[in-house]
């Protein structure tokens, strides 16, 4: 006997386009009918956009109908949006923090956690009081460049105290298991860490946390920006033209789940030579303002390649920290002048990009 949890186990095989996920997880399975003449399926997708129906819908189709004596498939869409309160009880805010910003990348390797670290000590420069969260628990990195050189402490209440350096909190998973150590975990394990960090933190006041996403586009990126209250996104990328299907990435990921994106920055913009002073422009810069343009995005500003950054992220003295009158501290304190620019705004959550 054919039943409704059978098929939706098969429908566990369909990943959303351009996610890890599969489309039973990303809640998009609304009913499932079975009658004499065929199975009905339900999709409940208010704001998908029409060719990530149409491939899903194939992609359903062609699943179901190989299963034995299943006579024939439909697929019906229900565009009903969901109510407000049902979304907003998913997302909590954190007490005493104003803004939440996430920065993302659609993979690895563009140095995102070095513009996280680099963008929360610009905007504290700027005068607003800054948290960081290092949500990548496999590769964390920001400890790191911070140059901890303690543990977090608990308090009697069990919460976690985050370690304050250049004047912003921070917390990282480096801070529990050391630099070196391998973490294993499996999937609701992390997610239980993460939200220790963005809700078991004595954060106090915060005019802004910075949360630096662990690199890519798949679940654990998608739990944080469902489960906290995010003010925005903001994208790293680097200039090459391949790099536009992982702006992409990060920007459906954003929209997917209704958070505005604040922006793109285009990182190794150029190299900037210590000896002569010269611009090399290695990978054609300028990419990350066209992709920008191209999916109607705003576009932050550029930064260059240069041997300080990489030194002082190693040595736990970031640039803008350590050398706040550097040419590459002023451009990052114009990107999170920006970033702060956008969050002053209104903005319409029914536009966003």
């Amino acid at each position: 006997m054919l039943t409704p949890q059978a098929i939706l186990e098969e429908l566990k095989k369909i990943k959303y386009p351009g996610f890890s996920r599969d489309i039973v997880s990303f809640g998009m399975i609304k009913d499932i009918e079975i009658a004499h003449a065929g199975i009905t399926v339900i999709l409940n997708a208010p704001s998908a956009k029409p060719e990530v129906i149409a491939g899903v819908t194939r992609e359903i189709q062609r699943i179901v109908a190989a299963i034995p004596d299943v006579a024939a498939v439909k697929v019906e869409v229900d565009r009903t949006p969901p109510t407000p309160l049902a979304g907003a009880m998913h997302r909590r805010p954190i007490p005493g923090v104003k803004h939440i910003v996430a920065v993302a990348s659609g993979k690895g390797g563009v140095g995102k956690s070095t513009v996280a670290v680099n963008l929360a000590l610009a905007m504290r420069s700027l005068g607003w009081q800054v948290g960081l969260m290092d949500a990548d628990v496999y590769g964390p990195s920001v400890a790191m460049m911070l140059g901890a050189g303690e543990r977090v402490g608990i308090t009697a209440e069990r919460r976690i105290v985050p370690l304050e350096r250049f004047g912003i909190r921070y917390v990282s998973m480096a801070l529990f298991v050391g630099e070196e150590t391998a973490v294993i975990w499996r999937g609701p394990m992390v997610t239980k860490l993460e939200t220790e960090f963005l809700f078991n933190v004595e954060w106090g006041d915060l005019d802004c946390l910075v949360l630096d996403l662990p690199p890519g586009t798949g679940d654990a990126q998608l739990t944080i920006t469902q489960r906290v209250a995010l003010d925005g996104g903001v994208i790293v990328t680097t200039p090459q033209a391949i790099a536009l299907l992982d702006v992409k990435r990060g920007v459906t990921m954003f929209n997917e789940v209704k958070v505005p994106v604040l922006g793109v920055i285009e990182n190794m913009s150029y190299h900037l030579c210590r000896k002569c002073g010269e611009r090399h422009e290695l990978f054609a810069h300028g990419g990350g303002a066209r992709y920008a343009s191209e999916l109607g995005v705003p576009f932050l500003g550029e930064l260059p390649i240069i041997a300080e950054l990489r030194e002082g992220g190693d040595a736990g003295l970031p640039l803008v920290a350590a050398h706040p009158d550097h040419s590459v501290s002023d451009a990052f304190k114009s990107i999170a002048a920006n970033v702060v620019a956008r969050l002053s705004q209104p903005i319409d959550h029914g536009h966003l990009h």
